[in-house]
């Protein structure tokens, strides 16, 4: 990403990249990765304030995650709209492998080692790290998510194309189109129903707004 914002014309699509809304894991601190947990009370008191944000954008397209608490998000963003919620894999989130359901707590102290390791490697030797075999390094996230949202862009030029996604997919997203660095933009940055506005040819992408995205 460059710090030049093109002005919006008919190649930009604007992508509406959203966090779904909190879960029940999320709330009790666990590792969920690729499995599902349903969105809470104030999951859905989230997504709905995000709806209410985002009522104004003519979407011509919603895409989602296929987990389940993405799919959720996305059909109560999509309100009245007579569109269809195209789900895909790309869109998910890291997986963690046969870490999910562990408390957060446990699985930093199994990897305390491994995360002091990775801050002194590189940018690009950290991309491509993996805690586990098992587990997605951010090279793996970002190579099917942006693949995707390029497809999305090249499909819709000058449309607003909703997609909705996680947490940890839409930082590492973020980071590597170089809107932050990663001491800026921390785990949980992206706050549950939080949204990046992102204009994209097809190629390279440029940050239009963000809502709940703290970056410090």
């Amino acid at each position: 990403m460059d710090d030049y914002m093109p002005q919006e014309n008919n190649n930009y699509c604007t992508i509406y990249l959203v966090r779904h809304g909190e879960t029940e894991w999320n709330k009790k601190r666990i590792i969920m990765g690729q499995s599902d947990s349903p969105l809470t009370e104030t999951g859905i008191e989230q997504v709905k304030a995000t709806a209410q944000e985002l009522k104004h954008v003519d979407f011509a397209a919603i895409f989602s995650s296929d987990l389940l608490r993405a799919q959720r998000t996305a059909a109560i963003i999509k309100l009245e709209r007579q569109l269809a919620v195209q789900t895909t894999k790309a869109l998910r989130e890291r997986t963690f492998g046969h870490y999910e359901g562990m408390s957060v707590e446990e699985f930093e102290k199994i990897f305390k080692d491994s995360f002091d390791k990775l801050k002194q490697l590189t940018e690009k030797e950290q991309k491509a790290f993996k805690l586990d075999r098992d587990i997605e390094s951010d090279d793996d996230v970002v190579g099917r998510m942006i693949t995707r949202l390029r497809e999305i862009a090249v499909a819709y030029p000058g449309k607003n194309v909703l997609v909705v996604s996680h947490g940890t997919s839409i930082r590492t997203f973020l980071l590597h189109i170089g809107y932050a660095k990663l001491e800026e933009l921390k785990t949980g940055a992206v706050v549950n129903g939080g949204y990046a506005a992102v204009l994209c040819d097809g190629i390279d992408f440029f940050i239009k707004e963000t809502r709940g995205i703290n970056k410090t």
